[in-house]
């Protein structure tokens, strides 16, 4: 059956978790697909007043997706602009330092003993030289970028999306790159926290055409069906052009927004979940089975069994992974470093303005929103 299996794996991990702020809940599973290629990323006390939820969608490989799942909070809660409380910035930082990671023997090693592979084997073979002491290892500045400028090794062609959710007190950020999506739920109405960056856009496919590359049936040089991505090298080779501007790109899309006492919950899910449900569906599907069942997992566990294919051909066959995060209310605001900026809006009061509609590529109005794709190429 090609990528897919005879029948579906549904066997899940699942995991709950909450903090003095929030409750979470995730679900993950391989369904109808040869191999699972998602990751994800949930750390409820990324610092003493941050959160931080990540889904990452891997194709060609899991390698890239477990990297990120590894590295891009670590590299997010390490640059310098964190501290002074400039997230957004620390955000879009970590999207772009991914690709550099991953180039150079250093990071070649290190994907490839995220994919399992007999790194034994190829060091005998010479096709890596043995790992220096003290590399990686979970370390957050690991790897040097010189490195990958000099190296042999450009980087993986496989590669991930990533969608990223930070909460820190009212404060949402949310970076995106790819078709996996983050959704608001306030006072039950679907709010599109992200954009899928798919190559039909028009910002996305001028890009990539000014970058040498061409779109054809709705995909990136025939092959990619997203138009940004970590990883995915071949198709960042332009020599001439910045990161941001390749024919594929890890540059996120940024938005931000104050949260306030209606916002209930927050979904984030790779594409499996979007191809068959719109963001409203699943926020009135969430909304209906959180009136019985406490256990968000759960709740997850459910939207994946809804999804799921009943035979392959159609959507419903891919990878599925959902993260729910349940807001405990009133807002709790806590003390953040004598470095860091306060949110500008503490009282918790809704602007109905700071969120846009559930159309799936609507920008919220009155939010801070950072098109780093349309940068007018």
């Amino acid at each position: 059956m090609g990528i897919y299996l005879s029948s579906p794996k549904t066997e899940k991990a699942s995991e709950d978790g909450e903090n003095d702020r929030l409750r979470y809940g995730f679900s993950s599973m391989q369904g109808w697909r040869s191999t699972m290629e998602d990751a994800h990323a949930v750390y409820p006390h990324l610092d003493t007043s941050t959160s931080f939820f990540g889904v990452y969608d891997g194709h060609g490989g899991d390698e890239v997706s477990k990297f990120c799942a590894k590295f891009l909070h670590q590299e997010v809660l390490n640059h310098e602009a964190f501290s002074v409380g400039d997230v957004g910035t620390s955000m879009q930082h970590a999207f772009l330092r991914m690709d550099e990671m991953m180039r150079g023997q250093t990071g070649q090693r290190e994907l490839a003993s995220l994919a399992e592979k007999d790194q034994a084997k190829e060091i005998i073979e010479g096709l890596i030289s043995p790992p220096k002491s003290g590399e990686f290892k979970g370390q957050m500045d690991c790897v040097s970028s010189d490195e990958g400028a000099n190296s042999d090794y450009h980087g993986p062609t496989a590669g991930s999306t990533a969608c990223v959710a930070i909460i820190q007190n009212t404060q949402l950020l949310v970076a995106n790159a790819g078709d996996s999506r983050c959704v608001l739920s306030r006072k039950g109405q679907a709010y599109d926290m992200s954009r899928d960056h798919k190559p039909d856009l028009e910002a996305e496919k001028q890009r990539i055409i000014n970058a040498g590359g061409y779109v054809r049936c709705g995909r990136v040089n025939g092959s990619l069906n997203m138009a940004r991505a970590i990883g995915d090298m071949e198709l960042k080779q332009n020599k001439s052009l910045p990161a941001e501007k390749q024919i594929v790109t890890s540059n996120p899309d940024i938005r931000t927004v104050e949260l306030c006492n209606d916002d209930d919950f927050l979904v984030l899910a790779c594409d499996g979940i979007w191809d068959c449900m719109s963001s409203q569906e699943v926020v009135d599907f969430v909304g209906e089975q959180l009136k019985h069942e406490n256990k968000l997992s759960a709740v997850c566990e459910r939207v994946l069994d809804k999804c799921v294919a009943p035979s392959t051909g159609g959507e419903g066959c891919d990878n599925m992974t959902m993260i729910l995060v349940q807001f405990k209310k009133p807002f709790k605001i806590v003390a953040l470093n004598k470095e860091q900026l306060l949110p500008s809006n503490q009282n918790s009061e809704c602007n109905e303005n700071t969120v846009a509609s559930s159309n799936p590529n609507a920008v919220p109005a009155g939010s801070q929103y950072n098109d780093n794709a349309a940068e007018k190429a």
